[in-house]
């Protein structure tokens, strides 16, 4: 083996070695992110449920007492105490099942997950892939 083929074998693998380092402290810096990132997205989360909780206890409140009249008003109307109460109970009923379902909509998994951090990985991937392809 003559000098030349002995320092290209140095650098050849000082070169992969500084690679492997880069690559790993990308990997690194990859996963603090995704992890950061979820964190953020878990305190939003638990933002929106402690705001939607406050404001069932408060509508529940609300609610009673709307229903009552709307129910005193249907009777003073003609209807029977029962029926006035049945039509009130089945239309929140319905605005009730409209609002969980668009509240639970919004707290979709795929909302909580690290979109910032797969797009980067996909463009690391894109980035190390063409670098390959050049080499």
């Amino acid at each position: 083996m003559s000098v030349t083929d002995h320092k290209t074998t140095e650098s050849t693998g000082s070169l992969l070695s500084e690679a492997l380092t880069h690559v790993s402290s990308l990997v690194r810096g990859e996963v603090d992110l995704a992890r950061a990132e979820i964190e953020q997205n878990l305190r939003k989360a638990a933002a929106a449920i402690g705001m939607i909780v406050a404001a069932v206890v408060i509508a529940l409140t609300a609610l009673n007492v709307l229903s009552a009249a709307v129910v005193a008003g249907l009777t003073e109307a003609g209807l029977e105490a029962g029926w006035s109460a049945l039509i009130v109970g089945a239309v929140l009923g319905v605005v009730a099942a409209i609002l969980i379902a668009k509240g639970t909509g919004n707290l979709k998994l795929s909302s909580l997950a690290p979109s910032r951090t797969a797009e980067n990985i996909k463009r690391d991937a894109r980035a190390f892939q063409g670098d390959r392809t050049n080499a």
